[in-house]
């Protein structure tokens, strides 16, 4: 039987499409997904961070309209007392909530390590801290703070023989209270993420070392903390960002008082913007807090490639 088809129309007939690669539809597809988050980060934090940078120039003026001023801001920002205390309270907070933090979330990892079927419940409840709203949280231990003889926390102390202490109201403790207050509610995410650089601790080493004699400080300080190096520094690095951005927990507890004692650069920008309507320094403010944390991320990821090298 002959073919119906002429060899003229046969060699005139369309060429075939290439087939996209299996690769490149892979990467449209992703991007495809990734499209709606990329529009919201898009909208909502990047085009801000830029018209944040365009106002630091300016000095804001609602009617009037809004006038240059170049880096007169961030002469301001650098030479006040105020913003000075601020971001010093900033950097000892933050400090602070990432040593307390890491060393309890360490302690706690190693006490609740293991295979055992009721450890699920504790570290469930460890863990709720972090899941609960932080304002609620810093409601709760305002409440707490109170620093009369009937305060939750003075009542504690009351039973080791410790006079009631201000907590909140004083000058000399307002910062270290809320930093206590970071720290417990830090360390169980730093807790969590011990656990699970735990679990990739080789545990031969632990036999070997336990057959050689070695006690159970040389197995940690030889074995699990070497281990857990990766680990120290991501939870380092993100506990200091958490420090440096602290808004919530002080602007409930104390808004910066007594007498500015724990004002800390967030505040300190929210009220510069939305109290005192000099958007212009809040901007700069913004600018330089970003500038702080992305040079902590950069010298934080350089000291750990060195030591990994």
């Amino acid at each position: 039987m002959t073919s119906t088809l002429s060899p003229a129309r046969s060699r005139t007939a369309p060429p075939r499409r290439p087939a996209v690669p299996a690769r490149r539809r892979g990467t449209l597809t992703a991007w495809l997904f990734l499209a709606p988050a990329l529009l919201l980060f898009l909208y909502f934090k990047f085009i801000p961070m830029a018209l944040g940078l365009w106002k630091s120039l300016f000095k804001v003026q609602t009617f009037l309209g809004d006038e240059w001023v170049g880096l007169d801001n961030y002469r301001t920002i650098i030479t006040d007392d105020e913003f000075a205390a601020a971001i010093w309270h900033s950097v000892v907070l933050a400090l602070g909530t990432t040593a307390g933090s890491l060393v309890l979330g360490l302690v706690l990892a190693l006490l609740i390590e293991g295979p055992a079927k009721y450890l699920w419940f504790v570290r469930t409840a460890a863990f709720l801290p972090v899941v609960t709203t932080m304002a609620a949280v810093s409601e709760v231990w305002r409440i707490m703070f109170h620093p009369g003889d009937t305060g939750m926390l003075n009542v504690v102390i009351g039973w080791f023989g410790l006079d009631p202490q201000p907590w909140l109201a004083s000058e000399h403790s307002s910062l270290w209270s809320i930093m206590l207050m970071s720290v417990w509610r830090g360390t169980p995410y730093d807790m969590m993420i011990f656990l699970a650089g735990l679990v990739g601790v080789d545990r031969s080493l632990y036999e070997a070392a336990a057959v050689d004699g070695a006690s159970t400080w040389r197995r940690l300080r030889h074995i699990t903390l070497p281990a857990l190096r990766p680990v120290f520094w991501i939870l380092a690095t993100l506990a200091a960002i958490r420090g440096l951005r602290v808004f919530v927990e002080v602007y409930v507890l104390t808004n910066g008082g007594p007498n500015g004692s724990s004002e800390v650069l967030m505040t300190l920008i929210y009220k510069l913007g939305f109290q005192k309507n000099e958007l212009g320094v809040a901007s700069a403010g913004g600018i330089v807090l970003f500038l702080a944390t992305l040079a902590l991320t950069v010298v934080v990821q350089t000291l750990r490639r060195r030591q990994a090298t």
